[in-house]
């Protein structure tokens, strides 16, 4: 039982990890990323659809985008789509192509950036503290019911703070690591 519990949590904190990640990768450095673009949705046929989904995202070159949208007939769509995204981009489209240059970050934008970043970290951190308030709560449950005693009660607590202690670590590293990314220049 006790094991479930710790298990169960231990894949929630897992996932909301993983969003966490998805959720960064959007976030606009300095560089060309797919992830910059490919949740963007954009009119495919009456139906609001990925970016990913309707075309081929590559990156010819460090500080540039190439869209090949597989029916030719939503590149209008595609480019409103990105124009209407609040990531300041600013597509060119050739009729087979959709170009889009990434400009250079300043310094203003950039500590925007760590705002909204330490903003989707502190989301992450109250996530899993939830996770942690909801497993100790299982834990009570189990522990009143007499299926395990005070002792198991306390150990599994303490395992459970462990894992948080954990989980907040790799929070608090991996916005370490996207805030060196916005900064460099």
């Amino acid at each position: 039982m006790i094991e479930q519990i710790l298990t169960d949590t231990n894949s929630k904190m897992q996932k909301a990890i993983d969003a966490l990640t998805r959720d960064l990768a959007a976030i606009r450095t300095g560089r060309a990323s797919p992830a910059l673009v490919e949740h963007i949705r954009a009119d495919y046929h009456g139906v609001l659809t990925p970016l990913n989904q309707i075309a081929s995202i590559s990156i010819p070159e460090a500080k540039m985008i190439l869209i090949q949208p597989w029916d030719r007939s939503s590149i209008r769509t595609i480019e409103k789509a990105i124009l209407t995204s609040d990531l300041g981009l600013n597509p060119t489209s050739d009729g087979t192509f959709i170009r889009i240059p990434i400009p250079p970050l300043t310094e203003e934008r950039r500590k925007e950036l760590i705002k909204v970043v330490h903003k989707r970290l502190e989301e992450a951190r109250i996530e899993l503290r939830n996770f942690r308030r909801d497993g100790i709560e299982r834990l009570r449950q189990v522990e009143k019911n007499k299926e395990i005693s005070q002792d198991q009660y306390t150990r599994a607590s303490d395992q459970l703070q462990k894992l948080i202690d954990n989980f907040i670590y790799r929070v608090n590293s991996i916005g370490q690591d996207k805030e060196k990314e916005i900064m460099e220049v």
